[in-house]
């Protein structure tokens, strides 16, 4: 189905993502709550959130700062979990490869695990989509706004009612990763991340300081992106054969 118009297109982002929106709505509570009841102040969650936007990693920041962690720990440690997005850039970057910079800034600082399964999905069924980005703007902004509503709930909130963190909320998120994840367990690289990264993971999950998490992650960037490059080596040489 195609969308004609820059509104419709943007209005059919934000719809098809509220599935993904349900499922972080807990979690942006949960990060809320977790930084009310630690060091940070509260503006400090809700910059955080505005400003730095990733989930996963706001939490790991915040446990790290509540660990008295050195800002040089916590920097690595977000910068190289948030490294799997050079993944979803790497793959999104053909469809958007035409825009001017400032659209590409835009959708890059959106782009989320939730933007990218849905754009991903969109992008197979209309790969040539003239107002694509409209689609991605609009689907990037509904979590971006969502997001920042659910942390402002969380930091209001958790100071009066602490035992949120208990309730097992977090399990939404959970379930929200596993179902962006396993759709994408179809195509060899990405596969072969999962494996990379979950068998690191476990292997690795005694380390301190989320060293194990860290680990896992640039494991399955790096087998990832070699994969990636060994499939599309394999392509061009099949097509001069």
């Amino acid at each position: 189905m195609s969308h004609p118009t820059r509104l419709s297109s943007l209005a059919a982002g934000a719809r098809d993502t509220l599935p993904m929106l349900v499922g972080a709505a807990p979690f942006g509570m949960i990060f809320g709550t977790l930084v009310s009841a630690g060091p940070l102040s509260p503006w400090h969650g809700q910059l955080m959130s505005l400003g730095v936007y990733a989930g996963s990693s706001q939490f790991i920041a915040a446990g790290l700062a509540a660990s008295h962690a050195g800002m040089l720990v916590i920097w690595l440690t977000t910068f190289i979990v948030n490294l799997r997005h050079m993944l979803y850039a790497a793959s999104l970057l053909p469809r958007v490869a035409h825009l001017p910079p400032r659209w590409r800034w835009l959708l890059g600082f959106l782009l989320t695990d939730e933007t990218f399964a849905v754009m991903n999905g969109y992008y197979r069924q209309h790969p040539q989509a003239p107002l694509g980005h409209w689609y991605f703007l609009g689907s990037g902004l509904s979590m971006y706004l969502n997001w920042q509503i659910w942390t402002l709930i969380g930091l209001v909130f958790g100071a009066v009612f602490p035992q949120l963190q208990s309730l097992g909320l977090d399990y939404a998120m959970v379930a929200t990763f596993i179902a962006i994840v396993v759709p994408q367990l179809n195509r060899l690289p990405h596969f072969c991340a999962a494996v990379a990264a979950g068998t690191f993971a476990m292997l690795l999950r005694d380390l301190p300081y989320k060293l194990g998490l860290m680990s896992a992650v640039l494991a399955g960037v790096a087998v990832g992106m070699l994969m990636t490059q060994w499939r599309q080596r394999a392509q061009t040489g099949e097509e001069t054969a």
